[in-house]
């Protein structure tokens, strides 16, 4: 009798120590809040920055095809367009404003979201190529294009983040970096292509 109770004593103290190894873990991951992993901070800061620069090129977008927020129209990009010598000014005036609208509010809500940021990398470009030689700082220079092109290229790599649009639809629900490397390229060739063919 008192050998089965002294083994059952030293049984429970050689289990003790892993148990108590597997349950105190004061750092390791936490469950029940959604805040609680650094995935989820990652999450929230992707969900910032799409807004970010999804609703800033959406305006701007708006205000080429629509005038809306003191924008010039069509009319009034197509002459710009014109003047820094583009052939097809309304054309351009056209796809710029539909792709700074459409792209801007697929990041937003994270749709598509490589294509979304190839589209805005293509369109900012095409705006620092007509800048270029204006120096860096504002207004006249590359830095608020080179910034929006930098962001929208790390959003196209990086994928939309758990609170996307993408994460419902099954073929956009696995991003992976060869998505993002692919429309970077589609992206830099588009412009590419646009100013050799369509820039004097």
């Amino acid at each position: 009798m008192s050998n089965r109770v002294s083994n059952r004593v030293s049984n429970r103290m050689s289990i003790s120590p892993s148990t108590s190894t597997r349950t105190a873990r004061p750092g390791g991951p936490r469950t029940g809040s959604p805040f609680a992993s650094s995935q989820s901070g990652t999450d929230i800061g992707l969900l910032l920055l799409r807004c970010a620069v999804g609703l800033t090129m959406a305006v701007h977008g708006s205000q080429k095809l629509f005038g809306w927020f003191n924008g010039t129209g069509l009319d009034g990009t197509a002459g710009f367009f014109a003047s820094d010598g583009y052939s097809a000014p309304k054309a351009m005036a056209t796809v710029a404003g539909l792709t700074e609208t459409l792209c801007g509010l697929g990041l937003t809500i994270g749709l598509l979201t490589p294509l979304a940021g190839a589209g805005i990398l293509g369109v900012m470009l095409n705006s620092i190529a007509m800048k270029w030689g204006n120096g860096f700082f504002n207004p006249a220079g590359i830095e608020y294009d080179l910034v929006l092109l930098a962001c929208a290229v790390s959003l196209a790599l990086a994928g939309p983040g758990r609170f996307a649009a993408d994460r419902l639809l099954p073929i956009t629900r696995a991003h992976r970096i060869s998505h993002g490397i692919g429309a970077v390229a589609l992206g830099a060739v588009s412009a590419a292509v646009v100013l050799v063919v369509l820039h004097d």
